[in-house]
């Protein structure tokens, strides 16, 4: 047996964008995916929007089972077994599509892929805590966010085009989106592979011991306690409820507006204009506005920058409101409106991520920041669920005065969020890597 440990560091860009891209794609997988696949089925819109309505429940109530990703085994273990089991889902669904019975099939395999999911946001999440320190945190924050996004666009694009062009290939649909699917499989064993390998193995990560199922009942128990028992939590959960309100019901609707014709309000762009549009200028302007929240906030800390990132992230819905007012049929202008909300969006989550690292600093971190991320979860769904009624009895222009209206309950409560200064700015010195070991 040996005992042998050795210190070195890794470099955290050769883990962090594969590893949150990673953790996107299953995520708009079976949010997005799966929505358009079975209408290509021939599914109707009712059986769509009830079945697959219910596919985002684990990302709701992934806190009441992250205590036992923080109490058994490490981080780690939990990151390359989810991605084992979402490759191993994702080649269920591939195989039971052509199959009679692929419905009742592959919404199983759909409920393996979320819950494996959301597994997985918890061990990445607190695996990038303790694998780096307050600084890098902040300076990655928006790298991680940014990848997370590139995750959303690859899966409505191109796994869209490729499924298209396949089913105009093959003549088949269930065998286009069958073969779409084992190459998104694939892509998951080679992230299980490449993370097995190269994500580093800090110190800090180990589960905590726990003899009995009454061990583990206990354990829970006081990760909840302490998380609802901290000071201000009141108003943090109103925060993490209310600061991503207008873009709950903007994200909805955000496409539907720019394909919808002139004469309802839309701009009447074709499917391929809009992925452009998102494609291109907007994957830009995400990445711009990650990475410079990002560099910003480690330098002077959440709290100097929380309300330049508070108000940047209406600008998404102040761009659109002008798109739906003067309804612009000029490409240029529609793009530029576009890069407004993408780099807003970009630059402004950065401080509610940084937030939630914030409020779930202590001994169950990880557990507390997915208990941050269910509230997220739901601040994002109930929104959600009634944007497309309140749009359609409104019209675009209103409902996009709404949701500048919307904004003012997350203007009114960061007055009154409590931050220390020093949290997140790094040092004058760069700060190193935290330690990590490998076991030879």
């Amino acid at each position: 047996m040996n005992q042998t440990k050795t210190h070195k560091t890794r470099n955290p860009w050769t883990w962090i964008p594969t590893l949150y891209f990673g953790q996107g794609i299953p995520y708009v997988v079976v949010m997005t995916v799966a929505v358009i696949m079975y209408k290509r089925f021939g599914l109707s819109n009712t059986d769509i929007a009830l079945y697959t309505s219910w596919l985002y429940l684990p990302w709701v109530i992934k806190p009441f089972w992250s205590p036992f990703v923080d109490i058994l085994k490490t981080k780690r273990w939990w990151i390359v077994t989810m991605q084992l089991l979402i490759g191993a889902g994702l080649a269920g669904v591939a195989f039971t599509l052509p199959t009679p019975f692929y419905f009742q099939a592959t919404i199983g395999f759909f409920w393996l892929l979320a819950f494996s999911s959301a597994t997985h946001d918890i061990a990445a999440d607190g695996f990038y805590m303790i694998a780096l320190d307050d600084s890098q945190q902040s300076f990655f924050v928006g790298i991680r966010s940014t990848f997370y996004r590139l995750a959303m666009i690859t899966g409505q694009g191109l796994l869209i085009i490729l499924a298209g062009f396949l089913e105009v290939k093959t003549g088949n649909v269930p065998l286009a989106w069958s073969i779409t699917f084992f190459v998104l499989s694939g892509l998951f064993i080679v992230l299980f592979v490449y993370h097995n390998f190269i994500l580093p193995k800090p110190i800090a990560d180990k589960g905590k011991v726990a003899h009995s199922p009454a061990d583990i009942a206990s354990e829970f128990g006081r990760t909840f306690a302490s998380f609802f028992s901290k000071k201000g939590i009141g108003l943090a959960i109103a925060f993490m409820l209310l600061y991503r309100l207008a873009e709950a019901m903007l994200v909805k609707l955000a496409s539907p507006f720019l394909i919808d014709v002139r004469e309802v309000g839309g701009l009447g762009l074709s499917t391929q204009e809009v992925g452009v549009v998102y494609g291109s200028v907007g994957v830009i302007a995400l990445t711009l506005g990650g990475i410079i929240g990002g560099v910003v906030a480690s330098r002077k800390g959440l709290k100097y920058w929380l309300w330049p990132m508070a108000l940047s992230i209406t600008l998404p819905n102040a761009a659109y409101l002008l798109l739906a007012y003067f309804q612009p049929e000029s490409f240029l202008w529609i793009n530029a409106a576009v890069a407004i909300e993408q780099f807003g969006y970009g630059f402004g989550f950065t401080a509610y991520m940084l937030y939630m690292i914030y409020f779930s600093q202590g001994e169950h971190k990880t557990a507390h920041y997915s208990i941050c991320t269910g509230f997220m979860a739901l601040g994002m769904m109930i929104p959600g669920m009634i944007s497309g009624w309140l749009q359609e009895s409104v019209g675009y222009t209103t409902f996009f005065v709404i949701i500048m209206i919307a904004t003012i309950p997350t203007l009114l409560l960061v007055p009154f969020l409590k931050i220390d200064p020093e949290f997140g700015k790094g040092t004058k010195k760069e700060k190193k890597i935290t330690q990590i070991k490998t076991e030879e």
